[in-house]
């Protein structure tokens, strides 16, 4: 019984993870900034927002992608199937010697991101726009994906005739 893990450590731990819990969660309730101890000292990964939905009235697929400070030539998107994939990168543009960093979020470097379209998506017409830093995807919808009304007809009732 050598080869235990001490229960006190183990215990301690589980406790300190508790209490550093429960002040996250109680900064954010309070609505007061996160203290310095719970801000990330890495750098996080570049992931540009997206938004896409389908506008039934103009029958049509849209996909936006943001990507402030990014030119349109350093902008790649590839077609396989019914998966889009965007890539490019946002560069750094900046100096980094004998500057004191007051605050640094934006985020700079390589990024990728995946898109599965439905399957009404007519792949073959999809175009792309970009403008003030937002790329706008389109593509039409074939038509037998689209919703139509069924009439329903009314069948006059047969009386039968007792013997």
């Amino acid at each position: 019984m050598t080869n235990l893990v001490p229960r006190e450590n183990l215990f301690t731990n589980l406790f300190e993870f508790r209490r550093d819990f429960d002040q996250l969660f109680n900064h954010i309730l309070a609505g007061n900034p996160l203290a310095p101890e719970f801000i990330p000292a890495k750098k996080s990964v570049f992931l540009p927002a997206v938004e896409a939905y389908i506008d039934k009235d103009g029958k049509t697929y849209i996909c936006r992608v943001s990507l402030p400070g990014i030119e349109a030539k350093d902008v790649e998107i590839q077609l396989v199937e019914h998966l889009l994939t965007i890539k490019g990168e946002r560069k750094t543009v900046r100096t980094t010697n004998g500057v004191e960093w007051m605050n640094e979020e934006i985020v700079y470097g390589r990024f990728e991101r995946t898109i599965e379209l439905p399957e009404s998506v007519m792949t073959e017409k999809l175009t792309a726009e970009y403008k003030n830093g937002v790329l706008e995807i389109t593509a039409p919808l074939a038509l037998t994906a689209l919703p139509r009304k069924i009439e329903v007809k009314y069948a006059p009732a047969v009386k039968q005739v007792g013997a």
